[in-house]
């Protein structure tokens, strides 16, 4: 059976506004999804579980695509006081027995692989700054866009929210609470120490953000492991 692996931690703002949820079918098959809150607005730590457990269900049925642009829909109107949630995300699904696990995501959330020998980020920001280092921009001037996001969930259509075919027998989904304040060299020790036991992993991820200049964003990692891994 494929194997999972769930973990959240509070940064150091108001609540938590990241949220995930891991869902499995009758056959086997798991829907994950990992959302990051846009803000700590009234609405945001609320609604993010919401959304998770939405796109994580909908990815199970009917793959992530729809599982995000179903969550999507939930907060396309800003609401009658204008202040709905906003979010990025990614989401997934596992099918036991593929070897190809579907990945989707719209925003700065993240999808990584490991094969047993290397750590592979399989998605790309959707945010100005890595656009700019796409057409050459300089490194420093684009650094100062990395938090302008050019997409979201509530703005989601099919034609912003990407899809990347995985082959690694796990899989690492991650806010940017983790991939931001954890670095690369660290993630992949925890990784090759902890592959055969993705809650373990999940929780080792979260737990390695640092707070930086006094700030600790919200860490959220969702692990998946084919059967392969044990």
């Amino acid at each position: 059976m494929i194997r999972t692996g769930l973990a959240t931690r509070e940064g150091t703002a108001a609540d938590n506004a990241d949220a995930a949820k891991v869902y499995k079918l009758a056959d086997g098959t798991v829907g994950a999804a990992v959302i990051d809150g846009i803000g700590h607005g009234p609405h945001t730590s609320a609604t993010s579980p919401l959304l998770a457990a939405v796109a994580a269900r909908i990815s199970a049925r009917r793959g992530p695509l729809a599982g995000l642009l179903t969550a999507s829909e939930l907060i396309a109107d800003r609401g009658a006081d204008g202040k709905e949630a906003d979010a990025v995300a990614v989401a997934a699904r596992a099918i036991p027995g593929d070897d190809i696990t579907v990945i989707n995501w719209t925003g700065d959330a993240r999808a990584y692989g490991w094969n047993g020998q290397r750590l592979e980020l399989y998605t790309d920001d959707h945010t100005v700054g890595a656009q700019l280092r796409a057409n050459g921009v300089a490194l420093e001037i684009a650094r100062e866009h990395d938090n302008w996001l050019r997409t979201s969930l509530a703005r989601a259509t099919i034609g912003t929210v990407y899809t990347a075919g995985v082959r690694d027998r796990l899989i690492i989904l991650t806010t940017d609470g983790v991939h931001d304040q954890v670095t690369p060299e660290v993630m992949k020790t925890l990784v090759r120490e902890l592959e055969d036991n993705p809650q373990a992993l999940a929780e080792a991820l979260v737990a390695a953000a640092r707070e930086t200049n006094g700030y600790r964003d919200d860490a959220t990692a969702v692990v998946i492991a084919h059967p392969s891994t044990r």
